[in-house]
């Protein structure tokens, strides 16, 4: 009994030295997204907000402090920043952090890791239309930018992010008191975006091409649940979801989620196996039977081979 309690209190330490959420934060509307013609003569990394990207930062910190207030376990709660070190990015940081005190926020890390995805360089409009044509029809995955990245690319730099970021949480480099809720906070882009969490719900590359860009200061929250596995879920409802791109069992999945231990994870994920394996092969005898099966076939092929 003693042991069982022993444990029930570790698993209740750790959970608290868990980020209470850990937020998506695409950048504002930038002078690229209102106007395409300015990669042609401004470096991507360059690219500043608009007026109205600005006000919608703004307005996102008002959100993120009012939503990391009112869904804590702790009214005494600190905010840590990951930045992207696009010009737009950074930019949105400084209107978002206007929301938030000193005492709040433990520290900004800015993280090239988390950048927009590489285009190439200069990238003139009529050209930059056609290649993104040939993207539709290659796959929005593995398509390689000519001087660029593919979005596989950027998936390997963010995974790289993402242990960097664990071993944080891990080590305590982040300083957070136990007795404090520790929100994350990751300003960066679109794909960035998309891809972070494919990487952390282990989302396939059929998966990720289904899903949608994050809007101009969209927020996607990512919360803890109770067994200490993280859920879109418990914020977010069903119908942001689907809009996002998520399918009805991705979505299943991320219910499932909230109430998960972590040790439950991989026997869970049903709806990823049966793309890879038979659904009716459920016993040995089952396998067997196949196998027989598939003998038969192939000397049926031999034979009108040799014929």
């Amino acid at each position: 009994m003693k042991n069982v309690e022993a444990k029930q209190k570790e698993k209740i330490q750790n959970l608290k030295m868990l980020p209470k959420h850990i937020i998506l934060v695409r950048h504002g509307e930038s002078e690229g997204n209102k106007d395409t013609s300015a990669y042609s003569t401004i470096p991507d990394h360059k690219i500043s907000l608009t007026e109205h990207g600005r006000a919608q930062a703004r307005l996102a910190g008002s959100r993120l402090r009012d939503l990391i207030s009112s869904h804590g376990s702790y009214q005494d709660w600190r905010v840590y920043f990951y930045v992207s070190p696009y010009e737009r990015t950074r930019s949105t940081l400084r209107e978002i952090g206007k929301s938030f005190s000193k005492k709040r926020v433990i520290g900004v890390r800015e993280e090239c890791r988390i950048r927009e995805q590489d285009f190439g360089n200069f990238q003139v409009e009529e050209r930059m239309k056609a290649t993104k044509e040939t993207r539709e029809k290659f796959g929005r995955f593995f398509y390689r930018f000519p001087e660029g990245e593919s979005a596989a690319d950027v998936f390997d730099r963010v995974s790289s992010f993402l242990e960097s970021l664990w071993r944080d949480i891990d080590l305590n480099r982040l300083n957070n008191d136990p007795s404090q809720d520790l929100n994350l906070i990751i300003i960066s882009h679109g794909l960035a975006s998309r891809v972070f969490l494919m990487k952390w719900f282990k989302w396939t590359v059929e998966q990720f091409e289904r899903l949608y860009n994050p809007g101009n200061c969209e927020i996607r929250v990512m919360e803890l649940g109770r067994g200490g596995e993280y859920s879109l879920a418990i914020h977010h409802t069903d119908e942001e979801l689907q809009e996002w791109g998520l399918s009805p069992e991705m979505i299943e999945d991320q219910k499932w989620r909230i109430n998960a231990n972590k040790t439950d994870l991989n026997d869970h994920c049903k709806w990823y196996l049966n793309s890879f394996f038979d659904n009716e092969l459920d016993s040995d005898e089952d396998v067997k039977e196949e196998d027989i099966d598939s003998d038969d076939d192939s000397k049926d092929i031999f034979l009108d081979t040799d014929s």
